[in-house]
Protein backbone atom coordinates (compact mmCIF):
# COMPACT_ATOMS: atom_id res chain seq x y z
CA UNK A 1 0.00 0.00 0.00
CA UNK A 2 1.49 3.56 -0.94
CA UNK A 3 0.59 6.09 1.68
CA UNK A 4 -0.63 9.83 0.26
CA UNK A 5 2.27 12.61 0.52
CA UNK A 6 0.40 15.12 2.69
CA UNK A 7 2.30 18.67 3.24
CA UNK A 8 1.48 20.14 6.56
CA UNK A 9 2.80 23.92 6.27
CA UNK A 10 2.91 26.08 9.58
CA UNK A 11 5.02 29.20 10.52
CA UNK A 12 7.45 27.73 12.62
CA UNK A 13 10.02 24.47 11.31
CA UNK A 14 8.83 23.02 15.00
CA UNK A 15 5.23 23.33 14.17
CA UNK A 16 5.70 22.10 10.90
CA UNK A 17 7.91 18.85 12.10
CA UNK A 18 4.44 17.92 14.80
CA UNK A 19 1.68 18.49 12.41
CA UNK A 20 3.70 16.44 9.58
CA UNK A 21 3.84 13.76 12.02
CA UNK A 22 0.69 13.83 12.99
CA UNK A 23 -1.01 13.81 8.94
CA UNK A 24 1.40 10.97 8.37
CA UNK A 25 -0.01 8.78 10.89
CA UNK A 26 -3.95 10.57 10.68
CA UNK A 27 -5.15 8.26 7.43
CA UNK A 28 -6.29 11.62 6.09
CA UNK A 29 -5.53 13.59 2.74
CA UNK A 30 -4.89 16.99 3.77
CA UNK A 31 -8.50 19.09 4.53
CA UNK A 32 -9.40 22.79 4.05
CA UNK A 33 -12.35 24.56 4.11
CA UNK A 34 -12.89 24.67 0.44
CA UNK A 35 -12.79 20.77 0.16
CA UNK A 36 -15.28 18.35 0.86
CA UNK A 37 -14.58 16.32 3.64
CA UNK A 38 -15.63 12.28 2.94
CA UNK A 39 -14.78 8.82 4.31
CA UNK A 40 -13.97 5.59 2.76
CA UNK A 41 -13.91 2.34 5.13
CA UNK A 42 -11.51 -0.24 3.69
CA UNK A 43 -13.26 -3.83 4.33
CA UNK A 44 -10.11 -5.81 4.70
CA UNK A 45 -6.69 -5.58 3.45
CA UNK A 46 -5.18 -9.21 3.95
CA UNK A 47 -5.99 -9.60 0.39
CA UNK A 48 -4.45 -8.33 -3.01
CA UNK A 49 -7.18 -6.86 -4.65
CA UNK A 50 -8.43 -4.95 -1.29
CA UNK A 51 -4.81 -3.79 -1.23
CA UNK A 52 -5.35 -2.59 -4.93
CA UNK A 53 -8.52 -0.60 -4.13
CA UNK A 54 -6.63 0.83 -0.91
CA UNK A 55 -3.87 2.23 -3.09
CA UNK A 56 -6.23 3.91 -5.65
CA UNK A 57 -8.50 5.11 -3.18
CA UNK A 58 -6.32 8.36 -2.06
CA UNK A 59 -5.25 8.86 -5.55
CA UNK A 60 -9.01 9.03 -7.16
CA UNK A 61 -9.73 11.40 -3.88
CA UNK A 62 -6.70 14.09 -4.79
CA UNK A 63 -7.72 14.02 -8.17
CA UNK A 64 -11.47 14.43 -7.70
CA UNK A 65 -10.67 17.13 -5.05
CA UNK A 66 -11.66 15.50 -2.24
CA UNK A 67 -10.28 15.59 1.24
CA UNK A 68 -9.92 12.25 2.79
CA UNK A 69 -10.54 9.89 6.08
CA UNK A 70 -9.87 6.34 6.14
CA UNK A 71 -10.60 3.62 8.25
CA UNK A 72 -10.28 -0.61 7.97
CA UNK A 73 -12.85 -2.82 9.59
CA UNK A 74 -11.45 -5.79 8.87
CA UNK A 75 -13.92 -7.72 7.96
CA UNK A 76 -15.79 -7.01 11.11
CA UNK A 77 -19.47 -5.57 10.90
CA UNK A 78 -19.29 -4.30 14.60
CA UNK A 79 -15.82 -2.55 13.69
CA UNK A 80 -17.50 -1.14 10.49
CA UNK A 81 -20.91 0.37 13.17
CA UNK A 82 -18.02 2.03 15.24
CA UNK A 83 -15.50 3.48 12.60
CA UNK A 84 -18.86 5.16 11.05
CA UNK A 85 -19.55 6.71 14.38
CA UNK A 86 -15.81 8.00 14.11
CA UNK A 87 -16.61 8.80 11.17
CA UNK A 88 -19.87 10.87 12.42
CA UNK A 89 -17.60 13.01 14.81
CA UNK A 90 -15.16 13.84 12.23
CA UNK A 91 -18.01 15.31 9.93
CA UNK A 92 -17.62 14.14 6.91
CA UNK A 93 -20.29 14.55 4.15
CA UNK A 94 -20.43 11.24 2.66
CA UNK A 95 -18.92 7.66 3.20
CA UNK A 96 -18.33 4.91 1.13
CA UNK A 97 -18.10 1.32 2.72
CA UNK A 98 -18.07 -2.01 1.19
CA UNK A 99 -19.77 -4.07 4.90
CA UNK A 100 -19.30 -7.70 4.24
CA UNK A 101 -22.25 -8.76 5.98
CA UNK A 102 -25.11 -7.32 3.66
CA UNK A 103 -27.49 -7.71 6.46
CA UNK A 104 -25.80 -6.45 9.59
CA UNK A 105 -25.34 -3.30 8.12
CA UNK A 106 -29.29 -1.89 8.39
CA UNK A 107 -28.93 0.12 11.25
CA UNK A 108 -25.94 2.06 10.65
CA UNK A 109 -27.36 2.95 7.47
CA UNK A 110 -29.99 4.10 9.39
CA UNK A 111 -28.10 6.01 11.33
CA UNK A 112 -26.17 7.90 8.78
CA UNK A 113 -29.31 8.64 6.54
CA UNK A 114 -30.29 10.71 9.89
CA UNK A 115 -27.67 12.13 9.95
CA UNK A 116 -27.62 13.45 6.21
CA UNK A 117 -24.58 12.16 5.51
CA UNK A 118 -24.54 10.14 1.59
CA UNK A 119 -23.62 6.50 1.50
CA UNK A 120 -22.21 4.35 -1.37
CA UNK A 121 -21.41 1.23 -0.77
CA UNK A 122 -18.96 -0.57 -3.11
CA UNK A 123 -18.68 -4.35 -3.89
CA UNK A 124 -21.41 -5.38 -1.89
CA UNK A 125 -25.02 -4.38 -2.03
CA UNK A 126 -26.95 -4.01 1.16
CA UNK A 127 -29.71 -6.49 1.58
CA UNK A 128 -32.22 -3.44 3.46
CA UNK A 129 -31.34 -0.09 4.00
CA UNK A 130 -30.79 3.39 1.59
CA UNK A 131 -27.82 4.19 0.30
CA UNK A 132 -27.10 7.01 -2.43
CA UNK A 133 -25.16 4.57 -5.27
CA UNK A 134 -24.05 0.81 -5.06
CA UNK A 135 -20.79 0.57 -7.33
CA UNK A 136 -20.41 -2.99 -8.26
CA UNK A 137 -20.09 -5.43 -10.71
CA UNK A 138 -22.81 -8.08 -11.49
CA UNK A 139 -21.80 -10.29 -9.61
CA UNK A 140 -24.67 -13.23 -11.09
CA UNK A 141 -22.48 -12.56 -14.21
CA UNK A 142 -18.98 -13.89 -12.65
CA UNK A 143 -20.64 -16.84 -11.39
CA UNK A 144 -22.09 -17.73 -15.36
CA UNK A 145 -18.79 -16.69 -16.94
CA UNK A 146 -17.04 -19.31 -14.83
CA UNK A 147 -19.71 -21.78 -15.83
CA UNK A 148 -19.40 -20.74 -19.13
CA UNK A 149 -15.94 -21.50 -19.28
CA UNK A 150 -14.99 -24.49 -16.98
CA UNK A 151 -18.46 -26.18 -19.14
CA UNK A 152 -17.27 -25.79 -22.60
CA UNK A 153 -13.87 -26.65 -21.47
CA UNK A 154 -14.87 -29.93 -19.27
CA UNK A 155 -17.42 -30.47 -22.60
CA UNK A 156 -20.11 -30.64 -20.31
CA UNK A 157 -19.07 -33.38 -18.32
CA UNK A 158 -16.98 -34.11 -14.82
CA UNK A 159 -16.65 -32.81 -11.46
CA UNK A 160 -15.88 -29.43 -10.11
CA UNK A 161 -15.11 -27.96 -7.02
CA UNK A 162 -16.67 -24.23 -6.11
CA UNK A 163 -15.23 -22.71 -3.21
CA UNK A 164 -17.29 -20.21 -2.20
CA UNK A 165 -17.18 -16.94 -0.59
CA UNK A 166 -19.70 -16.24 2.63
CA UNK A 167 -23.04 -16.65 1.69
CA UNK A 168 -23.86 -13.82 4.66
CA UNK A 169 -23.01 -11.50 1.64
CA UNK A 170 -24.66 -10.51 -1.15
CA UNK A 171 -21.15 -11.46 -3.60
CA UNK A 172 -21.12 -14.97 -2.17
CA UNK A 173 -24.72 -15.70 -2.78
CA UNK A 174 -25.08 -14.15 -6.17
CA UNK A 175 -21.84 -16.08 -7.29
CA UNK A 176 -22.80 -18.92 -6.01
CA UNK A 177 -26.52 -18.75 -6.72
CA UNK A 178 -25.64 -17.96 -10.25
CA UNK A 179 -22.91 -20.66 -11.54
CA UNK A 180 -25.58 -23.46 -9.83
CA UNK A 181 -28.24 -22.10 -12.36
CA UNK A 182 -25.97 -21.99 -15.23
CA UNK A 183 -24.68 -25.26 -14.80
CA UNK A 184 -27.80 -27.02 -14.17
CA UNK A 185 -29.09 -25.15 -17.39
CA UNK A 186 -26.64 -25.21 -19.68
CA UNK A 187 -24.64 -28.73 -18.38
CA UNK A 188 -26.10 -31.14 -16.44
CA UNK A 189 -23.84 -33.36 -17.28
CA UNK A 190 -20.88 -31.61 -14.48
CA UNK A 191 -21.14 -32.34 -10.71
CA UNK A 192 -20.87 -29.45 -8.73
CA UNK A 193 -19.06 -29.58 -5.21
CA UNK A 194 -20.04 -26.35 -2.75
CA UNK A 195 -17.90 -25.35 -0.08
CA UNK A 196 -18.42 -23.03 1.66
CA UNK A 197 -15.08 -20.90 3.28
CA UNK A 198 -16.80 -17.56 4.91
CA UNK A 199 -13.22 -16.15 1.86
CA UNK A 200 -10.94 -17.26 4.00
CA UNK A 201 -7.98 -18.85 1.95
CA UNK A 202 -6.85 -21.69 4.47
CA UNK A 203 -10.10 -23.12 4.76
CA UNK A 204 -10.65 -22.77 1.07
CA UNK A 205 -7.20 -25.10 0.13
CA UNK A 206 -8.04 -27.69 3.39
CA UNK A 207 -11.45 -28.02 1.62
CA UNK A 208 -9.81 -28.12 -1.70
CA UNK A 209 -7.39 -30.79 -0.44
CA UNK A 210 -10.13 -32.74 0.90
CA UNK A 211 -12.65 -32.68 -2.20
CA UNK A 212 -9.63 -33.77 -4.48
CA UNK A 213 -8.48 -37.06 -1.95
CA UNK A 214 -12.83 -38.20 -2.15
CA UNK A 215 -13.00 -37.23 -5.71
CA UNK A 216 -9.88 -37.72 -7.61
CA UNK A 217 -11.40 -37.38 -11.19
CA UNK A 218 -12.04 -33.62 -10.26
CA UNK A 219 -11.13 -31.49 -13.35
CA UNK A 220 -12.12 -27.85 -12.26
CA UNK A 221 -12.21 -25.63 -9.69
CA UNK A 222 -13.92 -22.37 -9.35
CA UNK A 223 -12.78 -19.61 -7.00
CA UNK A 224 -14.73 -17.10 -6.18
CA UNK A 225 -12.12 -14.77 -5.39
CA UNK A 226 -8.71 -14.55 -5.53
CA UNK A 227 -8.28 -15.18 -1.80
CA UNK A 228 -7.68 -18.85 -2.58
CA UNK A 229 -4.92 -18.79 -5.25
CA UNK A 230 -2.50 -19.21 -3.42
CA UNK A 231 -3.82 -22.52 -1.34
CA UNK A 232 -5.38 -23.79 -4.55
CA UNK A 233 -1.58 -23.40 -6.59
CA UNK A 234 -0.23 -25.21 -3.67
CA UNK A 235 -2.77 -28.03 -3.51
CA UNK A 236 -2.79 -28.78 -6.68
CA UNK A 237 1.22 -29.26 -6.42
CA UNK A 238 1.35 -31.40 -3.89
CA UNK A 239 -1.37 -33.58 -5.62
CA UNK A 240 0.80 -33.42 -8.82
CA UNK A 241 -1.83 -31.85 -10.41
CA UNK A 242 -0.10 -28.32 -11.23
CA UNK A 243 0.19 -29.12 -14.64
CA UNK A 244 -0.18 -27.23 -18.18
CA UNK A 245 -3.55 -27.47 -19.85
CA UNK A 246 -1.52 -29.05 -22.77
CA UNK A 247 -1.54 -31.89 -20.24
CA UNK A 248 -4.58 -34.99 -19.45
CA UNK A 249 -3.55 -34.26 -15.59
CA UNK A 250 -4.41 -30.38 -15.99
CA UNK A 251 -7.29 -29.49 -13.80
CA UNK A 252 -8.96 -25.83 -14.75
CA UNK A 253 -9.21 -23.12 -13.13
CA UNK A 254 -10.91 -20.30 -12.77
CA UNK A 255 -10.75 -17.47 -10.38
CA UNK A 256 -12.76 -13.77 -10.01
CA UNK A 257 -10.50 -10.62 -9.39
CA UNK A 258 -8.01 -10.33 -11.84
CA UNK A 259 -5.05 -9.46 -9.43
CA UNK A 260 -1.70 -9.13 -11.18
CA UNK A 261 -0.71 -12.90 -9.81
CA UNK A 262 -3.72 -14.14 -11.18
CA UNK A 263 -2.82 -12.48 -14.90
CA UNK A 264 0.47 -14.00 -14.54
CA UNK A 265 -0.66 -17.42 -13.36
CA UNK A 266 -3.03 -17.40 -16.45
CA UNK A 267 0.23 -16.94 -18.62
CA UNK A 268 2.00 -19.59 -16.91
CA UNK A 269 -0.48 -22.05 -17.18
CA UNK A 270 -1.25 -22.88 -13.87
CA UNK A 271 -4.70 -21.20 -13.64
CA UNK A 272 -6.90 -21.07 -16.84
CA UNK A 273 -8.90 -17.74 -16.48
CA UNK A 274 -10.24 -15.41 -14.03
CA UNK A 275 -13.20 -12.53 -13.94
CA UNK A 276 -11.74 -9.00 -13.93
CA UNK A 277 -13.22 -6.86 -11.10
CA UNK A 278 -11.94 -3.46 -11.62
CA UNK A 279 -10.30 -2.27 -8.49
CA UNK A 280 -9.44 1.02 -9.97
CA UNK A 281 -13.00 2.15 -11.01
CA UNK A 282 -14.37 0.78 -7.69
CA UNK A 283 -12.10 3.58 -5.70
CA UNK A 284 -13.58 5.92 -8.82
CA UNK A 285 -16.60 5.58 -8.47
CA UNK A 286 -16.91 5.00 -5.19
CA UNK A 287 -16.03 8.85 -4.60
CA UNK A 288 -16.96 9.85 -7.96
CA UNK A 289 -20.73 9.29 -6.70
CA UNK A 290 -20.35 10.52 -2.69
CA UNK A 291 -19.36 14.08 -4.98
CA UNK A 292 -22.40 13.68 -6.74
CA UNK A 293 -24.22 13.16 -3.89
CA UNK A 294 -23.05 16.38 -2.14
CA UNK A 295 -23.35 18.24 -5.18
CA UNK A 296 -26.81 17.23 -5.46
CA UNK A 297 -27.15 15.24 -8.51
CA UNK A 298 -29.56 12.43 -9.60
CA UNK A 299 -29.03 9.64 -11.29
CA UNK A 300 -31.50 7.11 -13.14
CA UNK A 301 -31.26 3.76 -14.60
CA UNK A 302 -29.58 3.20 -18.34
CA UNK A 303 -26.38 3.50 -19.83
CA UNK A 304 -23.45 5.42 -18.44
CA UNK A 305 -20.74 7.45 -20.05
CA UNK A 306 -18.32 4.93 -18.59
CA UNK A 307 -19.43 1.88 -20.09
CA UNK A 308 -21.65 0.54 -17.55
CA UNK A 309 -25.25 0.38 -16.89
CA UNK A 310 -27.27 1.74 -13.64
CA UNK A 311 -29.84 -0.71 -12.91
CA UNK A 312 -32.82 -0.09 -10.07
CA UNK A 313 -31.95 -3.30 -8.00
CA UNK A 314 -34.99 -2.54 -5.90
CA UNK A 315 -37.36 0.78 -4.77
CA UNK A 316 -34.70 3.46 -4.33
CA UNK A 317 -32.00 2.01 -4.94
CA UNK A 318 -29.53 2.07 -7.79
CA UNK A 319 -26.50 0.25 -8.73
CA UNK A 320 -23.90 1.11 -11.30
CA UNK A 321 -22.93 -2.46 -12.61
CA UNK A 322 -19.45 -1.91 -13.94
CA UNK A 323 -17.81 -4.08 -16.66
CA UNK A 324 -15.83 -6.93 -15.74
CA UNK A 325 -14.73 -9.07 -18.44
CA UNK A 326 -13.69 -12.96 -18.68
CA UNK A 327 -10.03 -13.05 -19.16
CA UNK A 328 -8.36 -16.00 -20.51
CA UNK A 329 -4.95 -16.64 -22.41
CA UNK A 330 -6.21 -16.84 -25.72
CA UNK A 331 -8.77 -14.51 -25.84
CA UNK A 332 -10.92 -16.88 -27.23
CA UNK A 333 -15.04 -17.21 -26.59
CA UNK A 334 -16.66 -19.96 -24.29
CA UNK A 335 -20.13 -20.91 -24.32
CA UNK A 336 -21.03 -17.47 -26.24
CA UNK A 337 -18.82 -15.56 -23.69
CA UNK A 338 -16.16 -12.99 -25.27
CA UNK A 339 -12.83 -13.07 -23.28
CA UNK A 340 -9.69 -10.53 -23.20
CA UNK A 341 -6.22 -11.89 -23.32
CA UNK A 342 -4.20 -11.72 -19.86
CA UNK A 343 -1.68 -10.06 -21.34
CA UNK A 344 -4.16 -7.05 -22.80
CA UNK A 345 -3.34 -3.74 -20.91
CA UNK A 346 -6.32 -2.33 -20.41
CA UNK A 347 -6.59 -4.61 -17.45
CA UNK A 348 -5.99 -3.24 -14.33
CA UNK A 349 -3.96 -6.10 -13.27
CA UNK A 350 -1.66 -5.02 -16.07
CA UNK A 351 -1.04 -1.46 -15.24
CA UNK A 352 -0.23 -1.43 -10.79
CA UNK A 353 2.96 -0.10 -10.27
Amino acid sequence: MRLTTVLCSTASAVSALVLLSACSNSGTTATSSDTPLVGVDYPRSDTDFWNSYIKYTPEYAKELGLSLKTTNSQNDVAKLTANAQTFISQGVKGLAMAPQDTAAIAPTLAQLEAKKISVVTVDTRPDSGKVYMVVRADNRAYGEKACQYLGTKLAGKGKVVMLQGDLASINGRDRTEAFNDCMKKNYPGITVLGEATNWDGAVAAQKLQTDLTAHPDIKGVYMQSSFALSGTLQVLKQKGLLVGPEDAKHVFVVSNDGIPEELKSIAEGKIDATVSQPADLYAKYALYYLKAAMDGKTFKPGKTDHDSTIVQVRDGLLEDQLAAPLVTADGGTYGGVPSLKSTDTSLWGNNLG
